[in-house]
């Protein structure tokens, strides 16, 4: 069996990134810092809670062009807060573009209509509502 000289293995030296890869190993870098910063709020307790979407919410959303921005995401979070400190489980929470039913304790959007669907609705089970403007 034939062996070969390692010494005669050319390696090439990097010492420095192109620029290209420089702008991608920064926004790395970047998303990585923020990353470790919501973990340590996280841990710390800092973080505000989440909600979830059930699939029928998600569905309804799409279904019915709801523009479900970061606005209208943190007045949900809004809402679910103020409700759960004041005991609200099943919440009927109505904002400037739609209609939400929450379910509290699971923290999860049931289902979403548009402003113009609220007319003649019957809402039922709702043992609380708040209007987020």
């Amino acid at each position: 069996m034939e062996t070969k000289n390692l010494n005669n293995i050319l390696i090439p030296q990097i010492s420095r990134l192109p620029e290209k890869d420089k702008k991608i190993s920064q926004n790395l870098t970047s998303d990585l810092n923020e990353f470790n910063k919501l973990l340590d709020e996280t841990l710390a307790g800092e973080a505000k809670p989440e909600f979830n979407l059930s699939v029928h919410a998600e569905r309804r959303i799409k279904e019915r062009n709801l523009n479900f921005d970061n606005n209208e995401y943190l007045k949900l979070q809004q809402a679910f807060e103020k409700l759960r400190g004041k005991g609200g489980r099943d919440s009927l929470v109505i904002t400037d573009r739609a209609a939400y039913i929450l379910d509290v304790n699971k923290n999860t959007v049931v289902t979403a209509m548009d402003k113009a669907s609220l007319n003649e609705n019957v809402f039922t089970k709702i043992d609380s509502t708040i209007i987020m403007n």
